[in-house]
């Protein structure tokens, strides 16, 4: 028996976002031709365009369609964020971390969520700035505070992006309500398939495009868009938005339940979090080898974020949270939207099989 426990690197496909790719790849036109080919290829993106922005509270003229959600995150900073001082939370994805060597690095609270005393002394300066901050994060699944963080981007005048990937279908989220000027997401996080993203927009805002190409996307993302990826992301947020997100919130409670009665320690327990993730660190035992041992068990996990071609190294989240030796000691478990109780049954046996046999080491 194999069991997938890796939502938060990439949700298993829906059947709705399989079914719209089948259909869409067979279509021969592409978007900028101007012949009946490319006509129904245009019907099939602005109408995905129409379907991702409505539920986000926005227009689908302030929807720019990426490869994912590094893109987007890529294109926020340079592109939208241009000339302005950048502001990033110290538990960010790299995607925004490594974006661009000039930025202030803002800390977080032992909890994991944004120091918001921090990051009103970084605004008092008088360039303008960008502000990135998560909707929830990839490891631990804490939620930082967007709608006072982005009170105060609004009075000192700055921008906010949210790294919203992992959000959409696990947390109630209005971009227009939000307070943000931009936001990141992807479509294989959330059931689609992996090459399709998005970044929103605030309002009639000027982008300069990473990418030039052929002037697609309205001039701020050239390249030919992939159609079959576009059309399975707005069908797969479709069926995200109808989740029971309380059923999987239970089946994660009772996992981490039992696994602290194994001797893990839940990471980010006493902030909001995502209610499909956790993070277990086992003390004494490294990442790697608790990975290698789930793995040989049939159960599939992973440490920190699924971005580091294959590496397993110390969590910089749990760093900025002020772990030492732990940060090394960690695994996230996060549940698919398919997730059945079964699954968190064989986790929960295998977990505490390794457990009994590699104990307690000291760090």
């Amino acid at each position: 028996m194999t069991v997938y426990l890796d939502a938060n690197a990439t949700e298993p496909p829906r059947p709705a976002a399989l079914e719209a790719l089948t259909e869409v790849a067979r279509l021969t036109g592409n978007p900028s031709s101007v012949h009946a080919f490319g006509r129904e290829g245009r019907r099939v993106l602005e109408t995905a365009r129409r379907s991702l922005a409505e539920p986000f509270g926005t227009h689908a003229e302030q929807v720019i369609f990426t490869s994912g959600g590094t893109e987007a995150d890529a294109l926020a900073v340079h592109g939208f964020g241009h000339g302005r001082r950048l502001l990033v939370g110290a538990t960010e994805h790299d995607a925004v971390l490594q974006a661009r060597p000039e930025r202030d690095i803002l800390p977080v609270h032992a909890d994991g969520t944004l120091d918001l005393a921090a990051l009103e002394r970084a605004l008092a300066g008088d360039s303008p700035a960008m502000v990135c901050a998560m909707a929830a994060n990839n490891e631990t699944g804490v939620l930082h505070p967007l709608h006072d963080i982005a009170a105060l981007c609004r009075k000192a005048g700055a921008w906010l992006h949210v790294d919203a990937v992992q959000a959409p279908g696990r947390l109630a989220l209005d971009f227009a309500a939000s307070g943000a000027d931009s936001m990141a997401i992807s479509g294989h996080k959330f059931g689609g398939v992996k090459g399709a993203g998005a970044l929103l927009l605030r309002g009639p805002s000027r982008v300069e495009p990473l990418m030039v190409g052929g002037g697609q996307e309205r001039g701020r993302r050239g390249g030919t868009p992939a159609l079959p990826a576009i059309a399975a992301m707005t069908a797969a947020l479709t069926e995200a938005l109808g989740d029971d997100v309380r059923r999987i919130a239970v089946l994660r409670d009772r996992l981490e339940n039992d696994a602290r009665a194994a001797g893990a320690m839940v990471v980010g327990d006493r902030a909001s979090r995502l209610g499909n993730t956790t993070c277990l660190v086992l003390a004494g035992v490294s990442a790697q080898t608790q990975l290698m041992t789930l793995d040989l068990d049939g159960i599939a996990v992973s440490a920190g974020s699924a971005c580091s071609s294959g590496k397993v190294s110390a969590s910089h989240v749990l760093r900025a949270m002020g772990y030492g030796p732990e940060a090394g000691q960690a695994i996230r478990v996060s549940l698919p939207w398919n997730v059945a109780e079964g699954d968190v049954e064989a986790f929960l046996s295998a977990y505490q099989r390794m457990t009994a046999r590699l104990g307690r080491r000291d760090p």
